[in-house]
């Protein structure tokens, strides 16, 4: 494959059959749907501005628009859902389920439109736009999470973004709400794993008490504060936590997940103005890694 290439022709044929065949029911079909989309990686891939994509990818202005349509319509998430599918009939998901954020720093052009930031964004909806377009204000300046639920090994399976200064544990219920893998045959979509890996930011009785609620294994550590204050109370702190601790040192797939991400440079920094166009470029690299790991990349 050339630099410009970025899928190839097993990976195409995956998703062909997927892509939205026009705008609206009448409409005027979509034409080559395989450049724009290459575009598309293309860009995130290297990280450059949309105006630069090249000639052999079609008007950068095409590649744009269906990108920000698809990222609002649900195309991508359409498309994220049936590889996964895919992969859960392939027996290549690892159920053994880790949960972590990674920061990425938010360019100056991704940041001049007005934001409310202290208004509470909706993550229910993926295809609304919340109101602080997901950028926070940390040490770092201005930045933008991406959360991340993975399967053993390392692959996503859920994939939000959410503003750098906001916590992890508070997005916890929110990523678990969208784990839902659809079954090839009969049967309910899975939603529930076998275990869950965190680190201390996971730690509250709220997340422990969701995952004893659903048989899910958690192998969360317990930070020292929370170990002190339990301490103090004596028998009404309740017991100790335990937790699987060479099971924990499994956890690091998410952190190889975020290495592999980030591997696309318009990720790695983020330059999209809006939540739903940055989110939906993670959406295309999760989508990328997967057909990876279905043989459809090399």
């Amino acid at each position: 494959m050339s630099r410009t290439e970025s899928l190839s022709d097993a990976a195409w044929a995956r998703i062909e059959p997927l892509m939205p065949v026009a705008s609206r029911k009448g409409g005027r079909p979509f034409q080559d749907h395989r450049r724009v989309v290459e575009g598309i990686v293309w860009r995130y891939r290297t990280g450059s501005p949309w105006r630069d994509l090249p000639a052999e990818f079609g008007p950068w202005q095409t590649a744009w628009k269906r990108h920000r349509r698809f990222s609002g319509d649900g195309t991508w998430d359409r498309i994220y859902a049936e590889i996964l599918a895919d992969a859960d009939a392939a027996g290549e998901i690892d159920w053994a389920v880790s949960v972590d954020s990674t920061i990425n720093r938010a360019h100056q052009h991704a940041t001049n439109l007005r934001r409310d930031t202290g208004a509470l964004s909706s993550y229910k909806n993926l295809r609304e736009e919340p109101p602080d377009h997901a950028i926070g204000r940390s040490r770092g300046g201005l930045s933008t999470k991406i959360h991340h639920l993975v399967d053993g090994r390392g692959r996503p399976l859920v994939v939000l973004v959410g503003p750098g200064q906001a916590g992890d544990a508070p997005m916890f219920p929110v990523l678990m709400d969208h784990l839902k893998v659809a079954r090839r045959g009969p049967g309910r979509p899975r939603t529930r794993p076998d275990r869950l890996r965190g680190d201390k930011a996971y730690s509250s009785r709220a997340i422990r008490q969701h995952l004893r609620d659903r048989d899910i294994v958690a192998v969360i550590p317990e930070p020292s504060d929370q170990q002190g204050h339990r301490k103090r109370r004596g028998s009404r702190g309740g017991r100790p936590v335990s937790y699987d601790i060479q099971d924990y040192k499994g956890r690091n797939v998410v952190e190889r997940g975020f290495n592999e991400d980030k591997q696309w440079r318009g990720l790695a920094t983020r330059y999209d103005k809006l939540a739903l166009t940055y989110r939906g470029g993670a959406v295309l690299r999760a989508i990328t890694l997967w057909l990876k790991r279905l043989g459809d990349t090399p």
